[in-house]
């Protein structure tokens, strides 16, 4: 049997002011993945070592929970298979 915490969380355990950013980053890190629309043009912001691609594509990234970037496609359906496949839950960003 599991035995229930005597120190059960409280509001004041919840305060938003306590929180650093980095805590906020790391929500969701090694489970949540963002999959996020994103140009060729800003590829480099993302991707520092990706090559030099023609401008204006329509291009797919991964992004960790912290935004680390984990990979680019040219497809959706690419991007979130490679989430699943790391059992990654993923969420759109627009």
């Amino acid at each position: 049997m599991t035995e229930l915490s005597q120190n059960p969380i409280t509001p004041a355990d919840l305060d938003p002011t306590e929180f650093r950013a980095a805590d906020l980053a790391a929500l969701g890190e090694g489970h949540i993945a963002y999959v996020r629309p994103i140009r060729s043009d800003e590829v480099k912001r993302f991707f520092p070592q990706a090559p030099d691609l023609t401008p204006g594509l329509e291009l797919f990234a991964l992004l960790s929970a912290s935004g680390a970037p984990i990979l680019l496609a040219d497809s959706r359906d690419v991007v979130v298979a490679n989430a699943m496949a790391h059992d990654l839950h993923t969420v759109s960003l627009h």
